[in-house]
Formats: structure tokens, sequence, C-alpha cells
């Protein structure tokens, strides 16, 4: 059994809170000219710093499994797991939507559209999946300079699908491999900062300037549209935005080089972060139920963002993570978290 590292655990343990802050904070984000202009500007603040997320989940996916040789067997079983849970939790959505939110969800449509919205994390990760056996292989294969090469080929794809998406177009024909989003970027990235993580010429000052300098940036752009146009602007927020790619990356290789790569848990601590890191997927699915609930009763701008932000965020980690650790518990729930 390989021994884990806690340098990715940790990425791992920040990005799954990072999620809930992300669902938390749009929440009030979205109220843009109801909450005061200093709530906004600390709901938005949040909302960008935690946007690596998304993008580390991919690229721990990458790290961890792009230089695996493994059987199509275990891949399928990988495959099973997650359309178990997104069958399973596409129903829970699908009822909880329909007859608790009084919200129109159509049931024969959720082949191709989620029953909730951050369940397009099953829908993009399945796919790629599909064709992981075959990425292996293909990284397996290929030298320090096809694997430069290739990053650099994603980067031009996916900032010029970026930019397109701007002037309503899109490419005739998606690169193959990397297709029309960047979510399989991300996972070969991931794979490239982990294997040649200590070969980069470039130290640990300048990837923090980079994470640091790329989220103001983002924020202080994302706050003036904003400002211009009377309503929160988010496209860029979005995961295909170069500042959010380049504050990921930074991010991730940051963590990798932590502690010279090599973190070390006292027993207690990697007991804690062991069990939250096998409820995080879980937390994930379930988080969304809780969530829903205040914001079906409680309005934006009646609990100052300062307070509700954090509240809520510790509040929903809390309760996802134990009704996620009771449903483990029952035979079958590992399987649908």
């Amino acid at each position: 059994m390989r021994e884990k590292n806690y340098n990715i655990e940790l990425i791992r343990t920040i990005s799954f809170v990072a999620v809930v802050v992300i669902h938390v904070t749009n929440y009030f984000c979205r109220a843009y000219g109801i909450i005061s202009v200093g709530e906004y500007g600390f709901a938005l603040i949040l909302d960008t710093f935690s946007r690596v997320s998304v993008p580390c989940f991919f690229m721990i996916t990458g790290a961890l499994l792009l230089g695996r040789e493994e059987t199509l067997k275990k891949n399928g079983k990988r495959i099973l797991h997650f359309l178990t849970a997104l069958i399973f939790w596409s129903l829970i959505y699908y009822a909880h939507n329909v007859y608790y939110m009084k919200t129109d969800v159509d049931l024969m449509a959720l082949l191709y559209k989620p029953a909730e919205p951050h369940l397009w994390y099953l829908y993009a990760t399945v796919p790629i999946y599909f064709v992981l056996p075959f990425f292996q292989v293909m990284c397996k294969g290929m030298n320090t300079t096809l694997v430069k090469a290739f990053l650099l080929l994603g980067v031009v794809d996916v900032t010029l699908m970026y930019v397109l998406s701007f002037l309503g177009e899109e490419l005739y024909y998606d690169v193959p491999v990397f297709g029309d989003r960047v979510y399989a970027y991300y996972i070969f990235l991931g794979y490239f900062i982990y294997q040649y993580k200590d070969k980069m010429p470039i130290r640990n000052r300048t990837l923090f300037g980079m994470f640091i300098g790329s989220n103001v940036l983002n924020i202080l752009m994302t706050a003036g549209i904003s400002y211009r146009a009377g309503d929160h602007y988010e496209r860029l927020l979005e995961y295909g935005c170069p500042l959010v790619i380049i504050s990921s990356a930074s991010f991730f290789l940051l963590m990798l080089r932590l502690k010279a790569g090599n973190v070390r848990l006292k027993p207690l601590t990697k007991k804690i972060v062991d069990q939250w890191c096998a409820c995080s997927f879980g937390i994930y699915l379930i988080h969304i139920l809780l969530l829903d609930n205040y914001k079906k009763y409680i309005a934006a701008e009646a609990m100052s963002a300062w307070i509700a932000i954090p509240a809520l965020v510790l509040l929903l980690l809390a309760a996802s993570f134990g009704c996620v650790f009771l449903i483990r518990k029952i035979p079958g729930g590992k399987k649908i978290t």
C-alpha cells in the first residue's frame, strides 16, 4: 500500500473547504447592490482566493493517477463509484428541488444537465476517467521535451477558448485530448507540476507573488467591471480564466514544495486529516442540501456578510462532515460518498 503524500492531502483538505467557501460567498456576491460595498468586497476576496479549489482537485487526479500503471478493471471500479454517486445524488437533488425548493427540474434532462449545479464536477470527471488509462500510457511514453510541448499546446488552447468565448465564438474543431473545456488540461498540469516540482527554475517567493498577484488583479478587475455593470461579474472567476490558472498552478506547486515536499504530521493530526479527506467527496456532494435551507429562509442582506460567511462555512462543514461520517457507517454508504 502506497504511503500517503500529505502535501497532497493538505491540498485536498484546503480545497474542499474552499469549495464550500465559494458556494457561500457566491450567494453574497450575487446580492451586489443589496448588501454593502464592504460586505461585497469581503465576499469577493474570499470567493476569488478560493477558486484554486476545483483546479486543485483535477490536478490532484493528474498528479496521483497519470504516473501510474493500472488495469482497466481498477479504473472501471473508479468509474462505477463516480457513476453510482452521480445517479444517487442526482435523484436526491431532483426530489429536493422539486418537492422542497419548488423549482422545476426535468428528470429526463439529467443525462446532460445536472439536477443541482455543483454536480457538474461529476459530469466533467466521469468522461475523463473513461479515457484515463489511455492518458496514463501516453504520459508514460513522453519525455521531458514532449511534456513541455504538450503543456504549451494546452496553454494556447485553453487561452484561445477563453478569449473566443467573450466573442461568442468557439473553435470549429476542438483540439483532441483537451476538448472544449479546461478540465483535462488541469489533469495534465497536475501531472507535470508533480513530476517536475523540484526541477522547475522558479523560486517559492516568486510563486507566492504569482498567487497573490493573480488573485489581487482578478479581484480588482471583477470589482471594477461589476461596479460599471451594476451587477456582480463572474466571467473572470471561471476556471478557464488565465488568472485562475496561474493562481491555481502556483498554489499547487507551493503546497507540493511545503516542508521540502515531505510534510510529516503528528499521529493525531494525521488521523484527523485522513478522516476529513475520506469524507471530502461526500461533503462536496451533500453541503448544498444544507446551504439551500439557509438561502430559502434567510436573504443575503438579512445578516452581515462579515459574520454570516465564516459562520455559515463552519456550520456547513461541521454538519456535512457529521452527515457523511454517519452515512459511511451504513452498508453501501461509502459507495455514494
